[in-house]
């Protein structure tokens, strides 16, 4: 699995290098500092993760929030994992929103960061113990904000929801793989707080998504 770095620390992108590249199914591609470098980084390397912090030389506030929802809008088969020391319940809430796939604080030990890396690379969420409590809290806080939480590219797979394709067709219709269109669904239907297809189509109609 091909990775990029996202951390405004060279030591610790060094680290996370040396840690990572001793396992013999990762390895590092390429690492940026700043949001723009990681756009260009990973346009050229096509990695399948992105292990991404949340604060960024250059860049105020939590630019990575907008830089994790840029990537997976440019590239919808990208996996991001936030790895950061910022531990706050709406922030979490807030970077699933965003696209991230998991999300877990720099002091996990090597072991846990390893585990969550791939669990995120075979398509499912992953949190460290204390970022599973905060998303919990920060999406109980922080209800679905209706179209407004939906990125474009959630939009079209709703629309095509709409039209009763199964998660096989669309990901045809949009050229992205069957699991990328299932995260896709998935996503939306927590984004509505729905537990069935129908149901997030129903919703969405009702919010003036489609």
């Amino acid at each position: 699995m091909e990775l990029v770095l996202v951390d405004d620390h060279a030591v610790v992108r060094q680290g996370l290098r040396s840690v990572l590249e001793r396992e013999p199914d990762l390895r590092v591609v390429g690492e940026a500092a700043t949001p723009e470098a990681a756009m260009e980084v990973v346009e050229s390397t096509k990695p399948a993760l992105v292990l991404l912090d949340l604060k960024l030389s250059g860049a105020p506030g939590l630019a990575g929030l907008d830089l994790c929802e840029a990537l997976v809008h440019a590239h919808p088969q990208l996996a991001v994992l936030v790895l950061t020391t910022t531990l706050d319940d709406s922030i979490v809430a807030a970077a699933l929103r965003r696209g991230a796939r998991g999300y877990v604080v720099k002091e996990v030990d090597t072991s846990e960061l390893v585990r969550a890396i791939r669990t995120v690379h075979a398509g499912q969420n992953a949190f460290d113990p204390k970022s599973a409590s905060a998303m919990v809290r920060g999406l109980s806080a922080n209800p679905s904000e209706g179209p407004q939480a939906l990125t474009a590219r959630e939009r079209e797979v709703l629309r095509l929801l709409a039209r009763g394709m199964s998660n096989g067709q669309i990901g045809k219709a949009l050229f992205i793989s069957h699991t990328t269109a299932k995260f896709h669904v998935a996503n939306i239907m927590r984004k509505l707080e729905v537990g069935h297809r129908a149901e997030a189509v129903y919703v969405a109609s009702k919010m003036g998504a489609l």
